[in-house]
């Protein structure tokens, strides 16, 4: 646990990452609370359902533009100001009555997602200033990777707890926290001191470094699987007639992923890190595997907590990956594409997984599971990723404080 205790410790460490946690719960907190919302209105799920489409479409679709401004300006400036316009879109789609004015509605929705402050890109380029040594830095990916799965634990939680107050109070609760989440982050003197290395500008962005693409799109399948997991095994609650299991069940994989990313803390560095992660992404599809067998819940709990113990460990070796492989100056913004990227294979497998279950099974919906893992284990396969350690650059290279404002 050195490692791990090694981060906690470090200046500033705590504060950036309890306040990363907390300016990010809304993006935990929107789903439900604009179904609670809608459905309070008199509204059918099909209106709950576009709402929240578009709140995470606009969000994935414009992560990357806000990390692009990012890398070219400050963190603090675009920060509070994106906190800003998503808080008050919140605050607005929350007076809304959605079954009465369902473009306006929309529209809410729409700026609040595309104006989501991009706090996660924004720790992760700090960690390389934030703690000192090579394996520091990958136990502060794996830490990241690890709690960010709290969002999706809590967020819906805190929208429970609102409610009482009113359908629409968890939607002012997601405008509040994330803007108090946001101010708390942007004040820190790490972020208010980061600056960009400055590099000529292209209109691809990250996106033109050899072997990006397939990493994006490696990522892609990895939120593919997880998204065709979700839906799969609510059908499957469903269809064994205990739809509360559920909740626990999804609540199991992310307990998964939580313990699997803070043992992954004390994790060597390793000497070619695409190898290690074409070995994580088959241990993660082969985690999705025994679900195939489909068993009672309570011989299913154990397995779906194994199934999400890889997740933090390919993230991290992600991370470390597009560390190496992004051209100077576009850090932010790669890590924003990666945000996009698994958000949308979430999406896709969401959607395929709910048409597999229409038509087949839950196992199917699993199968797909263990098939979009296998995808992304092709596509990290040698020859594919061997570009990264071409593109490795020293530490010095990359996105950090300037030397004047050293802290």
């Amino acid at each position: 646990m050195r490692p791990l205790t090694s981060v906690l410790r470090s200046p500033h460490v705590p504060r950036l990452l309890t306040a990363s946690l907390v300016g990010r719960l809304p993006t935990g907190m929107a789903p439900l609370a604009i179904v609670l919302s809608v459905r309070d209105h008199g509204g059918d799920y099909r209106l709950a359902g576009a709402l929240t489409a578009l709140y995470a479409g606009s969000a994935a679709l414009c992560g990357p533009v806000l990390g692009r401004f990012i890398d070219r300006t400050r963190q603090p400036p675009m920060l509070l100001g994106c906190a800003v316009v998503s808080a008050a879109a919140f605050l607005l789609l929350a007076a809304l009555d959605p079954v009465r004015a369902p473009l306006l509605a929309g529209c809410a929705a729409i700026v609040a997602g595309a104006a989501t402050p991009q706090l996660e890109p924004c720790l992760r380029v700090l960690w390389e200033d934030l703690v000192r040594g090579e394996r520091a830095v990958r136990a502060a990916f794996s830490l990241d990777a690890a709690t960010q799965e709290l969002i999706f634990v809590c967020g819906p939680l805190v929208v429970l707890a609102a409610v009482g107050a009113g359908p629409a109070s968890g939607l002012v609760a997601a405008a509040v926290i994330g803007l108090l989440g946001t101010a708390w982050f942007a004040t820190a003197r790490p972020a208010r001191r980061w600056r960009g290395v400055p590099s000529a500008r292209h209109w691809a962005g990250p996106l033109r470094a050899p072997g990006v693409l397939r990493l994006f799109a490696g990522l892609a399948c990895v939120g593919l699987t997880i998204g065709a997991f979700t839906v799969g095994i609510t059908g499957y609650a469903e269809a064994e007639g205990h739809s509360s299991a559920a909740g626990w069940l999804i609540a199991l994989n992310a307990g998964g992923a939580l313990l699997g990313g803070l043992a992954y803390t004390a994790v060597p560095v390793a000497r070619r890190e695409d190898r290690r992660l074409l070995v994580l992404l088959a241990l993660l599809a082969a985690g999705y595997l025994p679900l195939l067998l489909v068993p009672e819940p309570l011989l299913l709990a154990p397995l779906a907590f194994l199934s999400g113990c890889a997740l933090p460990a390919v993230l991290a070796s992600e991370f470390a990956l597009i560390a190496r492989m992004a051209p100077a100056g576009t850090l932010t913004e790669a890590h924003a594409w990666m945000i996009t990227s698994f958000g949308v294979g979430n999406a896709v497998g969401s959607a395929l997984a709910g048409t597999a279950l229409d038509l087949v099974s839950p196992a199917a919906a699993f199968a797909l599971s263990v098939v979009s893992g296998g995808v992304a284990v092709a596509l990290a396969a040698p020859g594919f990723l061997a570009q990264a350690r071409c593109s490795e650059k020293k530490v010095s290279t990359r996105s950090h404080a300037s030397s004047d404002d050293s802290w």
